[in-house]
């Protein structure tokens, strides 16, 4: 990991994790860092290549995000995307201005395939445009190397000092042959190998907590969900019977989904990981109770998670470290990596309450992306009917209810959901469809059922298809299920007289609800 690592400079864009995740697409370990970071700090992560990402702002305004412009003599590959292009020329001579014409979207570029960022490219090719400047003048020595009907540079390049200025994204999928750019960059230009595979990092993962653990006793935060399962699997492997699991059921759970848990960790399941199950329904209720603002309800519900570790570490005697099912996208979301705006607060994420009595947190997953994930836990050897469930945030229900959380606003979405997938599994959609849920708006409205008046929920349904949770669309779920799921919410679930299908993309939504 440490031998072969892309650094991203990130300047505000909306697809800095995206770039991080086509970069490890092509087996090269890629990290995340804030324009802001300073250029010794980079030059001691000892970087073979560096990416400028995208971002919102004009490079040649006074207060709009810069960098020094010995970055681009240290000697090491740049890759800059829109924003970064943009910036790269004009820290470098060249000159940027306001485009007569904006490009958004999907555009034909025309490229030369002899530049060594476009090996085996087709010589007009699709590329996802979003820009309002434009490169009206490349910097001195830099070469044209792909243009489009409105844009005159859509991309350049300095050979001899290992510079490249990309216009367009090729990190996102509509860029039918980005990540083969990508691809051609982290391998060809900055010449690494490819040594980022899971089974590396399994085995590199057990040895480094082995050493790090050394005799101690390790508490596990196990939800019952991918991350902290393959957390807790690739600590039982470590550390063996040193390590304690525990679960705990805060209510916020899909139906069902505590005894589901139990059955798999516990004594009589597929792993006997010392498992301990804490209900502790009552206490979240009450925690919860009148709170609406979502930052709150996840600030709370991980507060609380940290409280009963602590309480439970107590009761098992001496406990050295706690163990996190966190991974890359939280930390990028909760504003630790990286320059975006806080987008949510993860549970996870954050560090140790001072008044903690652990020494330290193991978090063995926080550098991977959700699908790293699963391929670690196949080469953990964890059933793929475990590995590939169904993604379950560590908050649960307690985002996918708007507005306060009681338990009755529970028990709907529980059933409600159970429903939706019930009927997503009979139309054989539960493998195409990457990620549905059931959720609870906040809204009340008038209905009629047997011919009474009725003022109850709405529900409103999700399912989007997505390859890394960073970017996501709404599934064509067929209208005909649509309408059993409804009918069949409406029938069986007391307290709601609507629901709804979300459209939404992600940007501009997210995946969950709060």
């Amino acid at each position: 990991m440490e031998q072969e690592k892309i650094i991203v400079l990130d300047f505000g864009g909306q697809y800095n994790q995206l770039v991080a995740r086509r970069v490890r697409e092509c087996n090269v370990y890629c990290e995340i860092y804030s324009y802001k970071t300073d250029i010794e700090q980079i030059k001691a992560m000892n970087p073979r290549g560096i990416i400028l990402t995208g971002g919102p702002n004009s490079c040649y305004e006074a207060n709009s995000p810069t960098y020094s412009k010995e970055l681009f003599a240290m000697g090491v590959p740049v890759l800059g995307l829109c924003y970064g292009a943009q910036l790269m020329m004009h820290l470098l001579g060249g000159k940027v201005e306001r485009a007569a014409v904006r490009e958004y979207g999907k555009t034909e570029v025309c490229v030369d395939t002899t530049s060594p960022l476009f090996h085996d490219v087709t010589s007009k090719t699709v590329c996802w445009m979003s820009h309002f400047d434009y490169i009206a003048k490349v910097a001195h020595d830099f070469k044209i190397v792909a243009y489009t009907a409105d844009c005159p540079v859509a991309a350049a390049q300095n050979v001899s000092k290992g510079l490249y200025a990309i216009q367009f994204h090729p990190e996102v999928l509509h860029t039918k042959e980005g990540t083969k750019i990508l691809y051609n960059f982290v391998r060809g230009v900055c010449g690494c190998s490819g040594m980022w595979r899971m089974d590396s990092f399994v085995e590199n993962s057990i040895q480094e907590i082995r050493k790090k653990v050394g005799k101690g006793k390790v508490l596990c935060a196990l939800s019952g969900g991918v991350d902290s399962s393959v957390a807790a699997v690739l600590l039982a492997k470590a550390i063996g019977n040193q390590l304690t699991c525990v679960f705990v059921d805060h209510g916020l759970l899909r139906k069902n989904e505590g005894d589901e848990v139990e059955e798999v960790f516990g004594k009589t399941g597929i792993y006997d990981l010392n498992f301990i199950r804490v209900n502790a329904q009552k206490r979240y209720y009450k925690r919860l109770a009148g709170i609406t603002e979502p930052e709150e309800k996840r600030k709370i519900i991980g507060e609380e998670f940290i409280r009963i570790f602590e309480e439970e570490s107590k009761k098992i005697g001496a406990v050295d470290f706690l163990v996190q099912g966190t991974i890359y996208p939280d930390v990028v979301e909760s504003g630790l990596g990286g320059e975006s705006a806080v987008i949510k607060s993860h549970h996870n994420v954050g560090g140790l309450p001072d008044c903690v009595d652990f020494k330290d947190i193991i978090e063995p997953l926080r550098n991977l992306f959700k699908d790293e994930v699963r391929k670690a836990g196949v080469e953990l050897g964890i059933p793929e009917k475990l590995v590939f469930r169904q993604p379950f945030p560590g908050p649960g229900l307690g985002i996918r209810i708007v507005g306060e959380i009681t338990e009755e606003k529970v028990r709907i979405v529980q059933d409600a959901d159970a429903i939706y997938r019930e009927e997503i599994a009979k139309a054989n959609l539960d493998k195409s469809v990457g990620q549905y849920f059931a959720a609870l708006t906040n809204m009340r409205s008038v209905g009629v059922m047997g011919d009474e008046r009725t003022y109850d929920y709405a529900v409103v349904l999700r399912a989007v298809n997505t390859i890394d949770f960073m970017t996501a669309e709404a599934a064509e779920i067929p209208f005909g299920v649509l309408q059993t799921v409804m009918g069949r919410i409406i029938n069986e679930v007391r307290g709601v007289n609507r629901v709804f299908y979300d459209l939404t993309s992600k940007p501009p939504g997210t995946i969950e609800f709060e």
